[in-house]
Formats: structure tokens, C-alpha cells, sequence
């Protein structure tokens, strides 16, 4: 599936331009953390490599036909949407779209239901969990299809430190398993904690993409520096 090229990909919406041109090649294992300040255009840069959005300009291919590539991934909002249905029927919901049967579903659902830490909930109804809850259940709901990449738009966003712990648990055994994931978050420790490579986005460009040792010894850019000191980006 992978390497995925960008090539002066841009989303722009009433005239002005949300994200790109970008330029960018991501290869097949690790990590990829996006970060940059609020607004920079984290969230539409990842829902444009993930396909969900349109683009106005440029090229985005993957090492295979897109149809097949939309097949091997997975989406995680910052604010995961609950199906009016128990935890089980939740995680189960993606498999049986794709024919699974029913049985099998649930058996698999009830699996990652038990590895992401909701094995004893699993009749409760999804609207009624908490948000660390919410967030193990739709990253259940999304690796329960063993995705090839995982794209996570602020997983850990207002959740306490346990939740977070918990929730990196998850993502580092899913990439130690083969998922490659592309995630964006505000949280700097969790970015050194999680990152092989470093996209930092400023203004809907990627203003830096380094290893991510590189980027957190010394950025190469002033606005790189500011950023990682805390300092306010313009």
C-alpha cells in the first residue's frame, strides 16, 4: 500500500486555501505525528491524505488502486461518533458492513473489546460511556478491521493522564503490530513519546518533516523553535 506520494495536493473552500500545496512522501512503518498550533490545518490535512475530503489541485497516490487503499485504512475523530448501539455492536458494525458474519463479529468485536479494556461493559450502550471509554471504543471500532494505516486526528484531546496512558498503550501495540499510524495532537509529550518522524504544519503547509529525534533536538526553522518552546506561532 504504501509509499503514499502528495504532490502539490490543496484543499481550498470558498477561495482560500485550507491546506497545501503539499508535497510529501510517507513510507510504510512508524509513526507520523502532525502537530503545529490550532488552526495550522492539522485536521484537513489528515482527512485529506485519508480520502474523506476533496481536494481542488494536485495528486495523492497510493502504491496500489485508491479503492483498495480506502479498503486497508481507518479514520479516529477527535470526538468519536456512538452509534446508538452496546459497546459490542459498536466494534462488531465495521466487520459486518464488509460481510462478516454475525457470530464471527461479535466473537472478534468482544476480542478488542477485551484488549482495549471494555471487556465487561460490553452490553452497555455506547452513548452512555465516558470520553476515554468513547475513544478505546473507537479505536476498537477502527484496528478490530486490522487496518494497514490508522489515521487519529487528537485522540488523547481532554482526557486525563490515566485515559491518555491507556490510550498510547493501545496505539504503541497496534504499530508494533504493523499499523502504520498518522496522528495529530497538541500534546508535545505525547509527540515525543509516540513519534519515529515530526510534520509540522503552519498555515496549511508542512513547514518541517524530520525524523523525529531531529525535530526535537533542533528544529530547522525559527517558527519550528517557537513552536516546541511554547512560544505563540503567527
Amino acid at each position: 500500500m504504501f509509499p503514499l506520494v502528495a504532490q502539490g495536493a490543496q484543499v481550498r473552500r470558498r477561495g482560500k486555501v485550507l491546506v497545501g500545496p503539499v508535497d510529501l512522501t510517507l513510507g510504510g512503518q512508524g509513526t507520523s505525528i502532525v502537530i503545529g498550533p490550532n488552526g495550522a490545518g492539522k485536521t484537513t490535512l489528515l482527512k485529506m491524505l485519508h480520502g474523506i475530503i476533496r481536494m481542488n489541485g494536485g495528486s495523492l497516490d497510493w502504491a496500489c488502486p485508491l479503492e483498495e487503499a480506502q479498503r486497508h485504512q481507518a479514520f479516529v475523530f477527535q470526538t468519536p461518533v456512538m452509534m446508538r448501539r452496546t459497546v459490542i455492536e459498536n466494534i462488531a458494525y465495521p466487520l459486518r458492513l464488509t460481510g462478516v458474519d454475525r457470530k464471527e463479529a461479535r466473537a472478534r468485536a468482544a476480542d478488542w473489546a477485551e484488549r482495549v479494556g471494555l471487556g465487561k461493559i460490553l452490553q452497555r450502550q455506547a452513548t452512555m460511556l465516558s470520553g476515554g471509554e468513547r475513544q478505546k471504543l473507537a479505536l476498537a471500532r477502527a484496528l478490530v478491521r486490522e487496518p494497514e494505516v490508522l489515521f487519529l486526528d487528537e485522540p488523547c484531546a481532554a482526557l486525563d493522564g490515566r485515559a491518555m496512558r491507556e490510550i498510547e498503550e493501545i496505539l504503541a501495540h497496534a504499530s508494533d503490530s504493523g499499523t502504520r499510524l498518522i496522528m495529530s495532537t497538541h500534546n508535545m509529550g505525547q509527540a515525543r513519546r509516540l513519534a519515529d518522524e515530526v510534520i509540522f504544519v503552519l498555515h496549511g503547509r508542512i513547514h518541517e518533516f524530520s525524523p523525529a529525534g531531529d525535530f526535537f533536538a533542533g528544529p530547522q526553522t525559527p517558527q519550528g523553535r517557537a513552536f516546541l518552546n511554547g512560544d505563540i506561532v503567527e
